[in-house]
């Protein structure tokens, strides 16, 4: 048989199995599924030693400490208690580049303030290709759907992958390879 016929043969649009078939397209007019972007357990928090009984890793509110109505728990709150171990490597910056002076929220470098919950716009005044990346979706990963006409979809926070304070992803032991069982083990090829 020729390699044309072949390639049309296997471009045929029935399929052996119905189920297999391909889904009808939706209207061009249908509406769009929402993107929400997941939010980690621990934006605007310490992490803590352990985990939940759901595997959700623990942590402390900052406000417990920096809010509140008595402003003299943060006062004698010993600072290097809590923060002692954390580890800035984020380039040249300082906590107060991006923390506001309560500790309750953020700010981008023009001073105007945001909430924990809108860190991903802080992270984008800064590492600009990556949120253009994000918002093409290219970076950051996604489960769902690319066609919104079809179903939701959720990305990824930039903290699900980076630490806000070291952000640089450490290296991993990438997983062994795999065993060809037709080999005989010891043989060398």
């Amino acid at each position: 048989m020729s390699p044309l016929f072949l390639l049309l043969l296997a471009c045929s649009t029935d399929f052996e199995h119905p189920e297999r078939a391909f889904a009808e397209a939706p209207a061009s007019d249908a509406p769009l599924h929402p993107v929400t972007i997941h939010a980690p357990p621990t934006l605007g928090a310490v992490d803590a030693v352990g985990t939940d009984i759901h595997g959700t890793p623990l942590a402390v509110s900052c406000d417990t400490c920096h809010g509140g109505s008595d402003p003299l728990a943060a006062a004698n709150a010993n600072p290097e208690e809590m923060h002692g171990d954390l580890v800035l490597n984020h380039g040249p910056i300082s906590c107060e580049s991006c923390h506001s002076k309560d500790r309750l929220g953020l700010h981008l470098a023009d001073g105007t303030e945001l909430e924990f919950g809108d860190a991903m716009q802080l992270c984008g005044q800064c590492h600009g290709p990556q949120k253009r990346d994000y918002d093409k979706g290219s970076h950051g990963g996604m489960t769902g759907y690319w066609d919104l006409r079809q179903g939701p979809r959720e990305r990824n926070h930039c903290l699900d992958c980076h630490g806000a304070h070291a952000p640089q992803i450490k290296p991993v032991k990438p997983a062994a390879p795999p065993i060809d069982r037709g080999r005989v083990q010891g043989e060398e090829h």
